[in-house]
């Protein structure tokens, strides 16, 4: 328990900000579409950033700094494309509701979800390089620290998802989905400036 909590507090600590990655997630569960799907990958793909920094990755990453910057301007694209298809929908004449968003295949969503957790260099500075640096400050202990990060990311993940699909009824009205996506374009416009200064910290 000494390393598992510390762990698990570390993980969620840097999860719980509104970024890219959970306010796509944010949008899926009030639409509910794949939800469960969704959550699963981020979670997942979470594990295994974790355990590939805590078996050390973090140190080759951080030794290719070229890696990161390729990262950034991928992840900047991306969220500029996003953004704008979030204002796109915004400015519709006739808003989106719940039953239009389902319309959005299996294949795009995965690729959605998977571009938001992969194509953000935040996700490799703060799983591989931070939680596995600190992971291996436990010594002996550090697959329990590991373990307590990645316990963090179930919980965060799937409470998100499934807390918002159980909302969905409640926000169903268009004026609603007009102003979460001004909301989640203005994330991901001030995410990608972030980014293309290079203020990855």
């Amino acid at each position: 328990m000494n390393a598992i909590l510390p762990g698990f507090l570390t993980g969620f600590s840097l999860i719980v900000a509104i970024g890219a990655q959970n306010a796509f997630i944010l949008r899926q569960g009030l639409t509910r579409r794949y939800v469960f799907l969704i959550v699963t990958i981020c979670a997942l793909s979470d594990a295994l950033l974790i355990s590939l920094g805590t078996f050390g990755l973090g140190a080759l990453i951080q030794a290719i700094p070229h890696l990161l910057d390729i990262i950034r301007w991928l992840g900047v694209a991306y969220l500029v494309w996003f953004g704008s298809t979030a204002v796109r929908k915004a400015l519709m004449t006739n808003s989106l509701t719940v039953a239009d968003e389902t319309q959005v295949s299996l294949k795009k969503t995965l690729l959605l979800t998977l571009g938001f957790t992969f194509l953000n260099p935040h996700v490799y500075l703060d799983t591989v390089i931070l939680v596995g640096g600190v992971a291996n400050q436990f010594g002996e202990n550090k697959w329990f620290f590991a373990l307590g990060a990645i316990a963090a990311s179930l919980t965060w993940f799937f409470s998100l998802g499934l807390a918002a699909s159980k909302l969905a009824v409640v926000m169903a009205k268009p004026i609603f989905w007009k102003i979460l996506d001004i909301f989640i374009a203005a994330v991901m416009f001030s995410l990608a400036i972030n980014l293309a200064a290079g203020e990855l910290n």
